[in-house]
């Protein structure tokens, strides 16, 4: 990008060589360029779009105008403050540093603010809700992609004129470039927000349906490939190629496997049908023989569902590209558009690992997270490019238990003396707990629970299988319904601020990169 634009300047100088020394040539405003880009998108009307917007602007100066010519935006699937702050001092200790005062990249960014998490039915979120509030600005009900509050879950004809243009879309329309990365299915509902309308995050393919209500519904997966919007994404890559495939091809790399599709529409060849750039790549060779500083647009589905968690991943070395890696990846490729870029990265398994109660893995993914936002600062410059880090909610993990200073975070708690800390049972527990999930009780050879809790006195609670006990016996843990962090850096940063709504997030974005016409324009 750099050098494209060295020669363009180079170029530039020249032409001005040849005219006359009296004349006076002016390159355009680039806010203006930015600003003449905006679009009222059809869900203006809605009014929790109304308030956030109101929100949005209100914290504008008078002087404010677009100046984030790309936008990125990082969400960690269920990253709580809590599991930044383990996470933390987890990055700090695997390198052998002082985890309490290490500093993560989403940590060195200048504006920081709350979000309200809440969805329009729910007090404790899902993340199609959470992420729709996202990228279409407004707050609607759990379980839902890309519509309006009014929808029905489940009903797809209650879906008709209820939908959403997310930023991408806008986006696509005026010829940026995008792109969309998670360690989830990109069928899953975060990857999915950025373009698909669905009454049913679940219907990730055609045989999930399952219901008259369905009728007429498209899947997701065949909505990431017929998307409309511009010319589609440059790039798009993640986990969940099963909903891409028919049910009759055999996976590239587990050969006992086969798509899941049975509409004998093969989505992938639909894909490499769209123009002689389209590719898909599947495995950390092929990603790693891809040339990304290219016109390829790049299809890249790895697992047959979700990525590898870090840890996993790093312990199967080549098999599946870093976060990391991903994300250098798409800026590469994405930087090659002189009209800017959208792109979203999801750290999406953090949330898995907290669902299963495993503190390990979703720390070790917060960690490979954090290092796909520093990537993105080294590649980036914050005159141009608004980064925002957010969640899109929490969840039930706890940080407890006065663990003296340095103590390990996924250890047991030990005093200053360093004894280890015992509950009024007895026994020991750790650092982190749960408030629900499926390690509050175990399961006796005769069938029967025992919901005492487990000595952990020989217990290895530092080991990647182990999991926090919790209390509360569910079969999943639980999402979290405190606020979750916002950082952001770049130009519209200073409008995160305070304790916003989750869908002021949208409207910041939109501001900030011209893409989205104010509700009321300054002279």
């Amino acid at each position: 990008m750099r050098l494209a634009l060295s020669i363009s300047a180079f170029a530039f100088i020249t032409a001005c060589a040849a005219v006359s020394a009296t004349t006076v040539l002016q390159a355009p405003e680039p806010e203006a360029s930015l600003q003449d880009r905006g679009a009222v998108p059809v869900q203006s009307g809605d009014p929790y779009y109304q308030r956030a917007a109101s929100a949005v602007e209100g914290r504008m100066g008078p002087d404010f105008a677009a100046g984030a010519k790309n936008v990125i935006i990082f969400v960690g699937d269920g990253m709580g403050i809590s599991t930044i702050t383990a996470g933390r001092i987890y990055a700090g200790q695997v390198r052998g540093l002082d985890g309490e005062s290490y500093r993560l990249a989403m940590d060195t960014l200048p504006y920081a603010a709350l979000s309200r998490t809440y969805s329009h039915d729910y007090q404790v979120a899902d993340s199609a809700a959470t992420a729709t509030a996202m990228v279409a600005g407004v707050k609607t009900r759990s379980g839902i992609l890309g519509l309006t509050s009014d929808v029905a879950l489940g009903n797809c004809a209650s879906a008709a004129g209820l939908g959403t243009d997310t930023l991408f879309e806008l986006a696509e329309r005026k010829g940026l470039a995008t792109g969309v990365l998670s360690t989830a299915r990109l069928t899953h509902a975060t990857p999915a927000s950025t373009y698909a309308e669905s009454a049913s995050r679940g219907w990730e393919d055609d045989t999930s349906f399952g219901s008259a209500d369905a009728a007429g519904c498209k899947d997701i997966a065949a909505q990431l490939v017929d998307w409309s919007a511009g010319d589609g994404f440059e790039v798009a890559m993640g986990g969940g190629r099963r909903h891409f495939m028919t049910d009759e091809t055999f996976d590239p790399e587990y050969p006992d496997a086969t798509g899941r599709r049975q509409d004998e529409r093969d989505l992938v060849t639909a894909w490499t049908a769209k123009s002689p750039d389209h590719e898909v790549i599947y495995t950390g060779a092929e990603f790693a023989a891809t040339n990304f500083d290219s016109n390829a647009r790049v299809l890249g589905l790895f697992e047959p569902s979700h990525m590898q968690f870090e840890l996993d991943r790093a312990d199967d070395a080549g098999t599946e590209p870093s976060l990391a890696d991903l994300t250098r990846a798409a800026i590469t490729r994405l930087s090659r558009d002189e009209d800017g870029y959208l792109l979203m990265v999801e750290g999406g398994r953090i949330d898995h690992a907290h669902h299963g109660v495993n503190a390990a893995r979703a720390l070790g993914d917060t960690d490979a997270f954090d290092q796909a936002v520093a990537a993105a600062l080294e590649m980036t410059s914050a005159e141009d490019t608004l980064i925002i880090v957010t969640a899109d909610h929490s969840h039930t993990m706890t940080m407890a238990g006065y663990p003296r200073r340095n103590n390990p975070i996924l250890g047991k708690v030990t005093a200053a003396t360093g004894a280890v800390v015992r509950g009024n049972d007895g026994k020991p527990y750790t650092t982190l707990g749960y408030a629900n999930g499926s390690s509050a009780c175990t399961r006796n050879e005769d069938g029967s629970q025992d919901c005492a809790r487990v000595d952990l006195s020989e217990v290895d609670t530092t080991a990647k299988d182990f999991r926090q006990q919790a209390l509360v016996s569910l079969g999943s843990e639980t999402h979290g319904g405190e606020d979750v962090a916002i950082f952001a850096s770049g130009p519209g940063a200073e409008l995160v601020r305070g304790v916003m709504d989750q869908n002021e997030i949208f409207h910041v974005m939109g501001y900030s990169s011209g893409l989205v016409e104010r509700a009321s324009p300054t002279e």
